[in-house]
């Protein structure tokens, strides 16, 4: 399973949300897109949840912002669990099911969260953390704030890649 590089194209997808439409990242032609492989019951994915639905929050409607889960089969993030998560926590974003984990493999994502940044073109300007710390937002190094800015004004983030931090994918 190969991960994207910097400036790789996104792999599109069709996935299934809560409410039962479906998402891709075609959906979002000539915007920005970012995607975040995520789940219900990482510590670390509980930690960004809420700075993730903030990011997404502030570029509704100029950038696409697509959360997926891919731990397919894992006791704490069925469908179900992702409703309740979902509705209890007010996400903002479609919260997607990678049941077949395609398209996490696609991607090369191997933890929770992990982020893909994609600029207008859908090519790859970042990969990683969300930041550099999920227990403080207030003293975290942003990452993802920043590559959005940049996306949204045309130009490459200064900070491209960090190590994404997290739980691993539970894969089948």
């Amino acid at each position: 399973m190969a991960a994207l590089r910097l400036g790789d194209p996104a792999p599109d997808f069709s996935l299934p949300a809560l409410d039962g439409t479906t998402h891709a990242v075609a959906d979002h032609e000539g915007r920005p897109v970012v995607v975040v492989f995520s789940c219900c019951h990482c510590p670390y994915v509980v930690g960004w949840e809420d700075r993730l639905n903030d990011a997404a929050r502030r570029v509704d409607g100029e950038a696409g912002f697509l959360v997926i889960n891919a731990n397919a089969g894992y006791l704490g993030d069925s469908p179900d669990d992702m409703r309740h998560r979902a509705e209890e926590k007010g996400f903002v974003f479609p919260f997607l099911y990678d049941e077949s984990q395609e398209t996490a493999r696609a991607y090369g994502a191997s933890r929770t969260p992990e982020v893909f940044v994609f600029d207008a073109e859908h090519r790859l300007v970042y990969h990683g953390a969300p930041d550099s710390d999920h227990r403080d937002p207030a003293g975290a190094e942003p990452y993802l704030a920043p590559a959005l800015e940049a996306v949204l004004a045309g130009t490459q983030p200064e900070v491209q890649e960090t190590p994404p931090v997290g739980c691993t994918i539970k894969w089948r």
